[in-house]
């Protein structure tokens, strides 16, 4: 049987850059074909404020495939709620995510930290989260990890008893721990991040749940390294993507 002390609590969430052939040279390569053809990468760098102003152009006009032309593949840990929403993200997004059906799960479970806000009030449409007493952070923690203690006692138990992994996984909540590679290009990134970031800078704001932005803002912050004129654009525009 588990015991409480085999259980793990996580507050975070893990996004790691695996691979990635991307870079604003990829943008420049893509888009000045149509104009002059192929060009080598030296002749890419002898102008750089051409190369800036043109990707800006880009972004600024809304001319979306030149910026599909690069691939970034992050591994991401979250809980298996903030998946079902990344997932809603399918145009130029692939994923391959851990199954249940092959392996035992680990038990691994999210409760929120002490920054995360808990209350929601207003209509919907127009609400807004508070963040909480400190009587509801201790009843959010105490009964999550109950709860997930009784989850993950019942699929040891059927699992003990012979039942398929397929079957026994039916007992574990979505605060479990998920983990998966999502591969992408920067402009469905660029989408992924005006829907599920709030920033100063965007003309369109958006309120994600708190989770899914935590994976976002980490994947932005890998992309910013990689394409800094690209990112910059996507920025200077109001962070709307091509």
């Amino acid at each position: 049987m588990t015991t409480p002390e085999s259980l793990t609590f996580r507050s975070d969430v893990t996004v790691e850059l695996v691979k990635s052939s991307a870079s604003d040279a990829d943008v420049l390569f893509a888009a000045r074909v149509s104009t002059v053809g192929e060009q080598s990468l030296d002749e890419l760098k002898k102008d750089p404020e051409r190369s800036k102003g043109l990707i800006n152009y880009l972004m600024r006009d809304r001319h979306g495939s030149p910026f599909e032309h690069n691939s970034m593949t992050f591994f991401i840990s979250a809980p298996i709620f903030v998946f079902r929403e990344f997932m809603r993200h399918r145009v130029g997004w692939s994923y391959n995510e851990e199954s249940g059906r092959y392996r035992e799960l680990e038990p691994v479970f999210y409760v929120p930290g002490e920054d995360r806000k808990l209350v929601q009030e207003g209509r919907p449409g127009k609400y807004v989260f508070v963040e909480g007493t400190q009587t509801q952070r201790e009843a959010v923690r105490g009964t999550l990890e109950e709860s997930y203690e009784q989850a993950y006692t019942a699929y040891r138990k059927l699992l003990a008893e012979g039942v398929a992994r397929e079957v026994a996984r039916a007992a574990l909540p979505v605060g479990l721990f998920s983990s998966m590679y999502a591969t992408c290009n920067a402009r469905s990134l660029m989408h992924f991040l005006g829907l599920r970031t709030q920033h100063e800078l965007a003309k369109v704001p958006s309120f994600p749940q708190r989770e899914i932005e935590m994976v976002g803002e980490l994947m932005e912050a890998e992309w910013a390294r990689l394409m800094p004129l690209t990112y910059a654009a996507f920025n200077a525009n109001g962070r709307v993507a091509p």
